[in-house]
């Protein structure tokens, strides 16, 4: 579950650090308090899409982490494959943004990156927002409801494999089904280039040889005469006087000296190695001079060799490798155009088998929603009940269509709102309280088959209130006997049924806005559920009232 978040410089929050327990946490507050940004940095933290834009005014970096802990076995084990072991059952996130637009993320002090966050996270915890009531509106994402309750996932996969490599030899079919006029002419184009290719006998890295003998040989006059004058300085023949002579002579006079001076034996022996060194050196340079060799012909064959390479290099890469692979590439398309007959028919047969399997991996995956959708309507539809619409009616449409990655499915749920009307699609009849408390009948529904120890409701009570309010908050409260529920809410009903009841409040202080977050005790609590109800003015009924709610 989620422990502890811990907020700096997001939005109006400068500092705060906020501790969740077990079972029921709601969070309220006056509309504008910030209640938002908690969500914001959840999500933040977790790994999904977050804007520079969230950093508080005037800071330069934004910074939050969250606390997992009684991680399932699952999880750990899902955590240690991708690097980050869990420590005693416990996974520390935390994502560090920039106005620079630089992300620093870490999971449990562990570098990260922030898809990391996200892969890891989805098994740790779910948030269900407004945006997600809306999802409902959208037929498309109604077969991933009936898909996630029959637990699918690797059936889907394995249909998945075998839809994309149909694909892959019907787009090849495509490709390969062109006239006999172009298919000869692209084997001339082909066999053409390849032969241009093998004629030139390239070899890798000859390019740059024939560079650097190039080089040499258009600078051999200058260099020959950069190494004659080396070697006459230290050879004197342009001189009386040279290197090599002088340091002999001084290291002669050295030799004298030490006779009367042992200090001066030890420079004489050094001075003896230094004219040793000049004496090879001048040889060495003698050497290099006579091995220099001014030769035009050889010049002239080196730049119309590169100016082949050149134009090699024009037509199919920047380098003497890329060459080869388009060689390779070329060959290979090639062959399979000389060979189009033979080819065709084998991918053909190929086709029809792959055809074969993967419509009945579609049907079986037909079979296996059908099976479920009875189930998950009579579900859904007794959790809806619950909730408030008694009368209300849930359907699984289930069409064929044509194969598509998830099948050959179109799954739409359908409602009824009152008895002996049609079902009809959710977008057309449903309103906003409808579609929240559908959303959440669903949701509890598909919790009873995932892992995920913590759901997150942001504003689920949109569009109810009263009764249904109150449903809606036994369910949560139901819910969470299980798992850890994070609620936000504007409803007096929802916020009374807290096992943990936190305060986000908005502060002005010189000329700055200030979001601090606050555990409430029971006197706490009652004087919030009374400010909820009784908005500007609270009085003594309120509180009364509040009071009663909680001991009730």
């Amino acid at each position: 579950m989620l422990s502890t978040l811990y907020i700096e410089n997001i939005a109006v929050i400068e500092k705060t650090n906020i501790e969740f327990t077990k079972g029921l946490n709601v969070l309220t507050g006056e509309t504008g308090a910030g209640k938002s940004i908690i969500i914001d940095s959840i999500n933040a933290v977790t790994g999904h899409r977050t804007s520079k834009e969230i950093i508080r005014t005037g800071s330069d970096k934004a910074y939050v982490s969250a606390t997992f802990t009684n991680i399932n076995e699952e999880i750990a084990k899902k955590a240690e494959e991708m690097g980050f072991p869990a420590q005693d059952g416990e996974l520390i996130f935390s994502r560090e943004l920039s106005v620079s637009g630089k992300n620093i993320c870490r999971i449990n002090s562990r570098p990260a990156t922030v898809s990391a966050l996200k892969e890891l996270a989805i098994n740790l915890i779910n948030i269900h927002g407004q945006h997600e009531s809306l999802e409902l509106m959208q037929s498309d994402a109604h077969i991933n409801y009936i898909d996630n309750f029959a637990e699918l996932n690797d059936k889907i996969e394995d249909y998945n494999n075998s839809y994309k490599e149909l694909k892959k030899i019907a787009k090849y079919l495509k490709n390969q089904g062109g006239d006999d006029e172009k298919r000869l002419y692209d084997i001339d184009l082909l066999t053409f280039q390849i032969n241009e290719i093998d004629n030139a006998s390239l070899v890798v890295g000859e390019d740059d040889e024939l560079n650097s003998e190039k080089k040499l040989l258009q600078n051999s006059e200058k260099i020959r005469s950069y190494l004659d004058k080396a070697k006459n300085i230290l050879s004197g023949y342009s001189s009386t006087s040279s290197a090599c002579d002088m340091v002999e002579e001084a290291s002669s006079n050295l030799i004298k000296a030490s006779n009367f001076y042992e200090e001066a034996e030890d420079l004489s022996n050094r001075l003896a190695d230094v004219s040793y060194t000049l004496q090879d050196i001048s040889s060495e340079i003698n050497d290099l001079a006579d091995n220099l060799e001014y030769n035009p012909s050889r010049l002239e064959e080196i730049e119309l060799r590169l100016d082949e390479i050149y134009k090699l290099k024009r037509k199919y890469g920047s380098t003497i490798e890329e060459i080869f692979e388009y060689r390779d590439n070329a060959e290979k398309i090639l062959n399979d155009l000389l060979n189009f007959d033979t080819n065709m028919a084998k991918a053909k047969e190929k086709y029809k088998r792959l055809l074969q399997e993967t419509t009945q991996k579609a049907e079986h995956l037909t079979n296996c929603r059908k099976q479920a959708a009875n189930e998950f309507s009579s579900r859904v539809e007794e959790e809806m009940k619950y909730l408030d619409m008694p009368n209300v009616g849930v359907f699984v449409s289930i069409e064929e269509i044509n194969l598509t990655p998830k099948g050959k499915d179109k799954v739409e749920i359908l409602i009824s709102a009152n008895p002996g009307e049609t079902p009809k699609p959710v977008s057309k009849i449903a309103s906003g309280g409808e579609l929240s408390r559908m959303m959440l009948a669903i949701k509890t529904v598909l919790s009873e088959s995932d892992i995920i120890d913590t759901l997150i409701f942001d504003e689920v009570d949109t569009g109810i209130s009263g009764k249904a309010s109150m449903k809606v908050g036994m369910k949560l409260r139901e819910v969470a006997k299980n798992r850890q529920v994070l609620c936000v809410t504007h409803q007096v009903q929802i916020a009374s049924l807290a096992e943990n009841h936190l305060l986000i409040k908005k502060n002005v202080k010189n000329d700055r806005t200030f979001t601090d977050v606050s555990t409430l005790n029971r006197e706490g609590r009652i004087d919030e559920l009374a400010r909820i109800m009784g908005g500007m003015e609270i009085t003594e009924n309120t509180r009364n009232l509040a009071e009663e709610m909680l001991n009730n």
